[in-house]
């Protein structure tokens, strides 16, 4: 698969019908992220030490039991991939809130727990700036185009520019679970060749496949690609 990228500078498709004014669009995200936060810090309340160990030892973040890190926000693609994916027997750390919550019926905690919950990881392009706020993006798998509103790829992002994210939809649009990997043709076929025992599923399936995601961290990391990016939050 070839992948068309731009220059670096950080789900459903668009829904029809009028276009909500950036102000309106921007406040419900915020509000939704301020919660997506709270919903991460807790989950990782139910990682402990030895799974978050091995998890980073898999991404060839570790020398024996000491964790080796050139930027502390390498971690974050250690915890993405404990709070939304799990090895087969394993509960995901999304789970396990759910399974303790106690958010009302019909609350936005609810509603984005449920999100979050049903998140996945995609390849993306940009394609262009959404008329009210955030990014048209295209799955470079299934083609859908995505709403995605995020400030920190709003304020950062060039069209063309290629992404592995993981995207959930509380709304009608999509929010990243705030983990951004660059992708270019040489880390793709890379991902590939160290995945080798997903090329018997069809590509959309290998994806999905917690292994997939795995791949692509531990290759960005290995290259360096992680070196230019940082996660920031864009306050208006």
């Amino acid at each position: 698969m070839a992948i068309a990228v731009g220059t670096w500078d950080e789900t459903t498709p668009q829904r029809s019908g009028p276009v909500s004014s950036r102000e309106k669009v921007l406040s419900r995200y915020r509000h939704l992220r301020s919660i997506s936060r709270e919903h991460h810090s807790e989950a990782t309340r139910f990682l402990s030490r030895d799974r978050i160990l091995h998890q980073a030892r898999r991404l060839g973040l570790t020398v024996g039991r000491t964790f080796v890190v050139d930027d502390i926000e390498d971690l974050h693609l250690v915890f993405d991939l404990l709070v939304y994916t799990a090895p087969t027997g394993r509960s995901r750390g999304i789970d396990r809130i759910a399974a303790s919550a106690s958010a009302a019926p019909q609350s936005d905690e609810l509603l984005m727990l449920d999100a979050m919950r049903r998140a996945r990881f995609r390849i993306v392009k940009v394609l262009r700036r959404h008329e009210a706020a955030g990014l048209i993006v295209e799955d470079l798998i299934s083609r859908d185009e995505i709403w995605v509103v995020d400030e920190g790829w709003e304020a950062s992002l060039a069209e063309g520019v290629a992404l592995a994210t993981r995207l959930y939809t509380p709304d009608s649009f999509s929010m990243t679970s705030g983990v951004s990997v660059p992708m270019t043709d040489a880390l793709f076929e890379s991902v590939a060749e160290h995945a080798l025992q997903l090329r018997r599923k069809p590509v959309t399936a290998a994806v999905d496949d917690r292994r997939f995601a795995e791949a692509v961290y531990r290759t960005a990391l290995a290259s360096g690609i992680m070196e230019n990016v940082g996660y920031q939050d864009v306050r208006p």
